[in-house]
Order: structure tokens, then C-alpha cells, then sequence
């Protein structure tokens, strides 16, 4: 039977409760009791310390009662750790969203949403500063995007206008986020705005600090030291921050009056989150947008298949600029084969392994005293098969995964999502039935370019050691994807090398992500009318060198969500990895009721080298199951195996499975 106590209504003595656990089928509030002397502190959105099952754990306080639907004595709640109230009720929703939508428990969101208490950081007397006003913001840069101005113009009425935007070559992305901001500043709300790494943060926090007051705009990012963060997360929770500029975790940052949200290059890996439930910053920022019902932006220099999915909804606009514009503002692209038909007549292009006509265009650069970039991938991408003659990347015909061989005397290749070997595989573009495998790494070093441009200043960005920016005089920029620094009037030529290094990865998202670390490159160098030229070391009738030529990210984005749409991978439908021991899938899978849609797909092994699920031993053979429905039943599937999880964790029969919802690499 159960028992209702009641209190007088100036005094609610329970207190409703989310213990921080990390075992699934305890994703639940419980009721504790509350003495007079902790209930001025214990308000809704507080730390507490409380007693479960003999020891003591974290919790937060979600809301107070007069009364309890629990049969039995209540415990007390031991301590009340801080009087802030660092759980908001937006952040409570946004956690309770983002747990819903991956499968996971809300005691592991909110150990992504609010960071580690740092005590004496908190007893600081923090004063909200007096903001000076921000003057009216230039529209011209935004003018250049057709409906740019528009864009403005609703954030200037506070308007939810949502826009997915298409950055010309050699725009400074960070000065349009910063103008974009200040026009939401100067309605009085405040903006979030979420970058891939440091390095961005730093950029756009320039930007933004010369149009805004720089005590109203805060960074954060897993740099800081504890009390730093710390310090600038409770600057947002209590109202002084009016901008937050971060790296994947500050997408939760507790902002009041939230006006607009922004995102830049969407497409880079580290803003997908590594650790359970493994969601990606951008659809937590949309998911932000959507509950807020404010404006958000999603830019970059290419396009991702989720963001056009995004406007072909209809949730988002487009903003782009015209083709004349384009032209007018991007490098000459020339792709050229990597046969090396040069090499026996040019020696320096055979020392520096590069094609003549790259050589020729590098030497005219530095000729005109302008710096030359070299793009080089980086060490570590795994090799897949990809057809002998015309190079486009083997996929599974059954459920078109991509492919390997099971060994190095392997004749059949098989699948690595589905597990089927395919003897008579054929190609679906030129109807070859040779394979090969494509190359790993490119292995040049700034000492062989440096052997072939003698007297040239060669400097190296990459990994810990990037650069930000080079001076516009002569010099060779060896760098790797993402750590290409900015040049003084841009670069006279960028050279793309190992092109196949990048394509050719077993890797859903290889040609979107391929064209992106292109286009960075190549935004950075100066317009064609000003002798910038790109060379691409490709060969031109693949479509994403296609794209790169004309300058195409939107038509590449439309094409890859039409060939995913065709083939049902994300972002047109939903799929989840299930990842662990044989028997502990199979029990999961036993344990739920999968959509009528659902498809299965596997198991097949996880290869060595990819990372294990929490707690399972390293001899422990672990394998991979998908499982894949139809968009709209996303949250149905998402909803069952979170009760799966649940289910089998409190049983304690099977070792634990990892659960991914639409994790950004698949095979």
C-alpha cells in the first residue's frame, strides 16, 4: 500500500532526487528526506550527497514534495554539497533529450553537461560587469551570401531563423560568426557557439572580442585548468557571459535567454564525444534549437549529408553564394593522376615524389614571393580495397559495407559489417572484378621537399607542433589535414598529395570527410585572378575532385545524402552498433522488441585495434551487431534498447554491451 505524507505547504520535506550512477537499470530518481536545517539550501538544480545501498554517492536535487508514492521508511539526504543550482531546467530537458535520443542514462549526460565542482572557484564573488552597448554590425561579409543580409536582419528581431552556411575561399569564417553573434548580443539575448578544437576557440574568441565587450564573452574548452573552467562555466551560469565559445562539451553550457547557436565544420570528428552516450555536438546544439525555439547556424568551408538532410527538411535554410560569386573568389583547381608519368624527366619531382606540373605550379608560387601549402594525411588510415582500374571504393552488394581481406592470402574479400565474403564481387561503376588495396599514409617529409626546393624555408604543422600563421613571404607549409595555418594574404598554390590515402579509407563518411580537408586547404589560397592555384594529386573523373574543382560542396552533400538515401545509411535512416561479447548481444537482442522495419546486420568481429566496451577483459572476443530503421522510428529504437540495457544490467547474466545510436564510423 502505498503512503503519503504531508507537510504543510511552507515546508516540503522530500526531496526528488538523480543519484550520478553509472549502471543502467538505476537511471531513476528516488525520494529522500529533508531536515529544516538543509532546506533553504537543497532547492531544485543543487548537489547533494546521499547515502544508496551503504555508500555514499553524488546526486542532484530535481524537485521538492510534500509528499512520496515510496512504500517504507525514507533515508535522509546526508549533505547538501552546494547551495548553486548548477542543473537549469533548460539543461534538465536538453540532458533528458540527449539521453533519450542516444540510448543512454541521464547521470552519464549530465557528466558531459555539468563539470566537477571546484569549491573555492564557487565561494569567489562573482559580479555580473556592466556591458558596454555593441554598435551596429557591418553587413557587408553576410551581404555576399544572397539571403545573408536576411539572415541578419531576423536575428536583429529575434527571429528563429535556422540556416545551414556555405563559407566562401578565403572568407574568414570566425568574423562572420562574430558579426552573427553581435547581432543577436545587441537584441539583448546571448549565443552559444560550438567549434572542433583550440585552436578555433582562440580564433573566433579574437574575432568576437572586437565586437564585443571581452567580459561578456567566455571560452571553454578541455585545456583549462579545473578552476578555469569552473570559473568560466558559473560566468554563464549566472548571466554575465553573453557569449560561450567552446569545444564539444560547451554545447551544454547553462546560457539564460539563449538567442542563437552556432556550429562550425560540423564534419570534424572531434566534436562526436567519446565517451557514453557518444552524441555529436551538432545534433545537441539542434536539439538545443529546437526546444529553445531560437536561431541556429551551421557553417563550414563543405557541407556534411546530415546538414543538407537538415535543409531538405525544411528546418534549415540555405546560405550560399551565387556561382559568379564563387568563381570570382576561389583558387584554380587542377587534378592531376598520381601515375608518376613525370617522375624519369623531372629528377626533383622524382626526389620530392611529386607530378611536374605540381612541381611547376609550387616554384611559380614561391617565384611570386608568395608561401606554397603542402596537405599531407596523416599517419594511421586504414586501408581498404578499392577497384584496380578505376579506383572507386569495393562495397558489400548486400548490405554495401565496406570491404577487406580476411587474411593475407585471402582470394574472397568480406564484408566488415555483415560479415558475407563475395568471390564473384564486381565493380559497380567500369564492371571490373580486380581489387586492390589502396595505400596507407603518404611518408613525405619536409626533408625530401626540402631536397627538392634547395634555399626554401620549409615549415612543418602537425599534431602538437601546428603553426597559426606564416608570414607572406617564400616558404614550404608541410601540414596535415587540420593544422594547416593561416598565411598573410594567402597562399600563392596548395598541393594535395596521397589523395587516395583519404578516399580510399574504410570509412562511411571518406569522401565527405575527404572533400572537407580539401576545401579548408584550398580556402586559404588566394582567388585565381590573383595566380592561386590548387593541385590536386587525384584523378579527375572521381566526383569528389569533381566537386573540388568546381567548387561544389552543396551539390556534393546532395549527391552523398541521395547515395546514402538509396542504400539506407545514415543520415536516412537510423542505425545503432551494439558492441560486445557474442552472448551479451544475443541477450540484449532477446531482451527487446526491435521496430517492424528493423534490419540486422552481422555480427562480425571488432578488429584488434578497435576499442573495447567498458569492462570487458582484453581476451575477450568482442563483436559488432547493427541494427538499422526507418527515420522516424529512430526514437522507438533508441527507447528499447535503453530498457534492454536496463534490463540486462540489473539481471547481471551477460557482460555489458556498448550501445552507439548512428555512431560517426560504422565499419
Amino acid at each position: 500500500m502505498t503512503t503519503r505524507t504531508r507537510q504543510p505547504a511552507a515546508f516540503e520535506p522530500i526531496a526528488r532526487v538523480l543519484p550520478m550512477l553509472s549502471v543502467p537499470h538505476l537511471d531513476r530518481e528516488f525520494d529522500y528526506l529533508v531536515s529544516k536545517e538543509q532546506s533553504d539550501d537543497a532547492q531544485p538544480g543543487v548537489r547533494v550527497r546521499l547515502r544508496f545501498h551503504g555508500r555514499l554517492v553524488d546526486g542532484f536535487i530535481l524537485e521538492r514534495r510534500t509528499e512520496t508514492d515510496h512504500v517504507g521508511k525514507l533515508a535522509w539526504l546526508d549533505r547538501v554539497v552546494s547551495a548553486e543550482a548548477v542543473l537549469t531546467p533548460e539543461i534538465r530537458r536538453l540532458v533528458d533529450a540527449v539521453a533519450a535520443r542516444y540510448a543512454g542514462t541521464r547521470a552519464d549526460v549530465l557528466r558531459l553537461a555539468v563539470p566537477p565542482r571546484h569549491a573555492k572557484v564557487e565561494r569567489e564573488n562573482q559580479t555580473v560587469p556592466e556591458l558596454s552597448a555593441v554598435s551596429a554590425v557591418d553587413r557587408v561579409g553576410w551581404e555576399a551570401y544572397g539571403s545573408g543580409g536576411q539572415f541578419l536582419t531576423a536575428l536583429a528581431e529575434s527571429r528563429a531563423a535556422r540556416a545551414v552556411w556555405q563559407a566562401l575561399p578565403g572568407d574568414v569564417w570566425a568574423d562572420r560568426f562574430a558579426e552573427a553573434a553581435a547581432q543577436t548580443v545587441r537584441t539583448g539575448r546571448a549565443v552559444l557557439a560550438v567549434v572542433p578544437d583550440q585552436r578555433d576557440v582562440d580564433t573566433l574568441f579574437r574575432a568576437a572580442t572586437a565586437l564585443l565587450d571581452e567580459a561578456g564573452v567566455v571560452a571553454l574548452s578541455a585545456g583549462l585548468g579545473p578552476a578555469a573552467r569552473y570559473r568560466r562555466w558559473l560566468a554563464a551560469l549566472r548571466g554575465s557571459a553573453r557569449l560561450v565559445i567552446g569545444t564539444r562539451s560547451a554545447v551544454f553550457a547553462p546560457i539564460s535567454d539563449l538567442g542563437l547557436v552556432m556550429v562550425w565544420d560540423d564534419g570534424d570528428d572531434t566534436l562526436a564525444e567519446p565517451r557514453a552516450p557518444y552524441p555529436h555536438a551538432r545534433e545537441v546544439a539542434m536539439l538545443r534549437a529546437h526546444q529553445m525555439r531560437c536561431a541556429a547556424l551551421i557553417g563550414g568551408y563543405a557541407r556534411t549529408a546530415e546538414a543538407h538532410a537538415l535543409v531538405c527538411s525544411g528546418w534549415a535554410h540555405d546560405l550560399v553564394a551565387t556561382r559568379p560569386v564563387v568563381r570570382a573568389r576561389s583558387p584554380r583547381v587542377v587534378a592531376l593522376d598520381d601515375g608518376g608519368y613525370a617522375d624519369e624527366r623531372d629528377p626533383a619531382a622524382r626526389t620530392a615524389r611529386l607530378p611536374s606540373v605540381a612541381l611547376r605550379a609550387a616554384r611559380s608560387a614561391l617565384q611570386a614571393e608568395a608561401p606554397v601549402l603542402v596537405q599531407v594525411p596523416r599517419r594511421g588510415y586504414v586501408p581498404s580495397l578499392a577497384c584496380a582500374r578505376c579506383r572507386a571504393i569495393a562495397r558489400c552488394r548486400q548490405c554495401t559495407g565496406p570491404l577487406s581481406l580476411a587474411d593475407r592470402d585471402g582470394t574472397a574479400p568480406v564484408c566488415r559489417w555483415c560479415g558475407r565474403a563475395d568471390a564473384a564481387l564486381r565493380c559497380g561503376r567500369c564492371g571490373s572484378d580486380a581489387v586492390r588495396a589502396v595505400v596507407v599514409g603518404a611518408r613525405r617529409t619536409a626533408e625530401e621537399l626540402g631536397r627538392a626546393f634547395s634555399g626554401t624555408t620549409v615549415i612543418t604543422s602537425a599534431g602538437e607542433a601546428m603553426v597559426s600563421e606564416v608570414d607572406d613571404r617564400p616558404a614550404l607549409v608541410v601540414a596535415t589535414p587540420g593544422a594547416e595555418p593561416r598565411a598573410v594574404g594567402g597562399y600563392g598554390a596548395a598541393l594535395l598529395l596521397d589523395s587516395w590515402a583519404l578516399l580510399g579509407r574504410q570509412d562511411l563518411r571518406a569522401a565527405e570527410d575527404t572533400l572537407r580537408r580539401w576545401m579548408a586547404a584550398a580556402a586559404l589560397v588566394r582567388p585565381r585572378d590573383n595566380g592561386g592555384v590548387v593541385v590536386v594529386v587525384a584523378e579527375s573523373s572521381v566526383p569528389t575532385v569533381q566537386s573540388l574543382i568546381r567548387w561544389d560542396p552543396v551539390g556534393h552533400a546532395e549527391a552523398e545524402l541521395a547515395a546514402r538515401t538509396e542504400v539506407a545509411l545514415p543520415p536516412s535512416v537510423h542505425m545503432a552498433a551494439l558492441d560486445g561479447p557474442g552472448e551479451a548481444v544475443t541477450g540484449l537482442l532477446e531482451e527487446i522488441r526491435l521496430p517492424d522495419s528493423a534490419e540486422l546486420l552481422g555480427p562480425v568481429p571488432l578488429p584488434a585495434g578497435a576499442r573495447r566496451p567498458p569492462g570487458i577483459a582484453a581476451d575477450v572476443p568482442v563483436s559488432r551487431m547493427l541494427v538499422r530503421v526507418r527515420r522516424e522510428q529512430g526514437l522507438a529504437l533508441a527507447a528499447e534498447l535503453r530498457r534492454g540495457v536496463a534490463v540486462v544490467s540489473a539481471r547481471q547474466v551477460h557482460e555489458p554491451v556498448r550501445v552507439q545510436i548512428d555512431p560517426l564510423h560504422i565499419g
